[in-house]
């Protein structure tokens, strides 16, 4: 027994000790000691804006004092259609409708459903289509349905047998692809010919959709295809029929260096699911997008309801600073900010490969993974024992730089990497001071495992 809580909150772990935040401005966060933290992931890829937008919050003030609260199944408001055209702006040509949620979990488990409900409109209830393809190290939400098609196993482990039975295939992971391929194309390709074997193996009559992250999160951060795998992907969907999700909720809204991360890679998506940098953290917020032919089957050709439905969905507070963030993005240029700052980081973290546990470094924009290792020449990963996530993490904090850790790449237990995601406003002097403070947390920790 670990001991009673020092307070009634139930914190995810009793194993670690959360400092206290006082408050938070520009990319720093503040402890009530006054210790000053550069929120190097901000917060989890959420606050991408920054912390202390004076401007949102005015904004969400005069809001909530003109109307903060309707329900999405008897009113519409201003600050609801207002906040679905500009997402609609944001995404690819042809993604017009937005459904809102609340967060990630519930935009994946949004899109499931709704391409359930499509094939269901359009072939009738006798449609076998349900499956939803996902991959290994890849993250889609800790909902029941969302976790189903993770492919984390510690986040999966002891839910796993109330989860569904989605197929996995390999993910786009070139640093340790399963083919010993040499180039990021022949990754991709491989991967891309995996997600065909798995539909003719399962019966494309029993598949609805094929799940993807375009630059990957939580699960293996940083990583990403060469432009010929969403290329084939496309293709593969359409002629076996199955509908193509983007999950986009921690690589949308600039994240990348472009407004939506499958801008990179020319993919036309069926649904997007969105959330994080939509409100910036300035209020829980999310959407599934959905194109013409989804919208239309349902909507207009079929029974004219989706059968679904949250609470807070579509509340005028939450879509009026998500419009008022999408506003303030696009006036500062922060985009383009991320394009650039973003290859300003990664020059600067390539400086960071002498250190012996630093294995690989890879992302796009201001959404960059770096992979540490026991051994760079057989990429051998430090045993969980180790704990070198949590010791990363610990001396980065005493450094005064949050990263944001993850494990279990390699085969679901070994495997150590963060994510580097600062808010998309930073600066070039602000990155130089990101990466000295984070260099300062990886010497610390090779002084400690080496």
């Amino acid at each position: 027994m670990i001991g009673a809580p020092k307070n009634n909150v139930f914190y995810r772990s009793q194993k670690w000790h959360y400092p206290r935040i006082a408050k938070g401005q520009g990319i720093y966060l503040y402890g009530e000691g006054g210790k000053q933290y550069l929120d190097a992931c901000s917060g989890s890829a959420v606050a991408n804006l920054g912390h202390g937008n004076q401007e949102i919050a005015e904004f969400a003030r005069e809001q909530m004092e003109t109307i903060a609260f309707t329900h999405l199944s008897r009113f519409s408001t201003q600050a609801i259609e207002s906040c679905a055209a500009r997402v609609a702006d944001w995404t690819p040509d042809g993604m017009d409708h937005v459904y809102f949620v609340s967060g990630g979990s519930e935009a994946t488990e949004t899109a499931i459903k709704m391409a359930r409900q499509f094939y269901v409109e359009r072939d009738g209830a006798k449609s076998q289509k349900w499956k939803v393809i996902s991959k290994w190290n890849s993250f889609h939400g800790n909902t029941i349905g969302a976790l189903s098609m993770t492919g984390m196993m510690g986040r999966r482990g002891i839910y796993d047998p109330m989860l569904l039975a989605f197929p996995k295939v390999p993910q786009f992971y070139h640093y340790r692809n399963p083919w010993n391929e040499d180039l990021l194309y022949g990754t991709s390709t491989r991967a891309a010919e995996a997600l065909e074997e798995e539909i003719i193996r399962q019966g494309a009559e029993t598949v609805a959709a094929f799940i993807t992250e375009p630059v990957v999160g939580a699960a293996c951060p940083g990583i990403h295809p060469h432009q010929v795998y969403f290329q084939m992907v496309r293709d593969i969907c359409d002629r076996h029929d199955i509908l193509l999700i983007v999950d986009e909720v921690m690589s949308g809204f600039g994240r990348t260096g472009e407004k939506m991360a499958v801008e990179h890679f020319g993919a036309m998506p069926d649904l997007i699911t969105l959330a994080k940098g939509m409100s910036c953290g300035y209020t829980p917020i999310g959407a599934c997008v959905a194109n013409r032919k989804v919208y239309e089957t349902i909507m207009i050709n079929g029974s004219g309801e989706f059968v679904h439905g949250h609470t807070y969905a579509g509340n005028p507070l939450s879509t009026g600073i998500a419009a008022k963030v999408l506003d303030i993005m696009e006036r500062d240029n922060i985009v383009e900010n991320s394009n650039w700052q973003g290859a300003h980081l990664q020059s600067r973290l390539a400086e960071l490969y002498p250190y012996p546990i630093v294995g690989d470094i890879r992302g796009l924009g201001l959404m960059i993974g770096m992979e540490f290792v026991k051994d760079k020449e057989s990429k051998e990963p430090f045993e969980r024992s180790v704990g070198l996530n949590s010791l990363l993490t610990a001396c980065c904090l005493d450094a005064g730089i949050v990263v944001y850790p993850g494990g279990g790449t390699v085969d679901g237990v070994r495997g150590d990497h963060i994510l580097i995601a600062p808010p998309l406003n930073i600066t070039a002097p602000e990155v130089d001071e990101l990466v000295e403070r984070l260099e300062q947390g990886i010497k610390a920790t090779c002084d400690k495992v080496l």
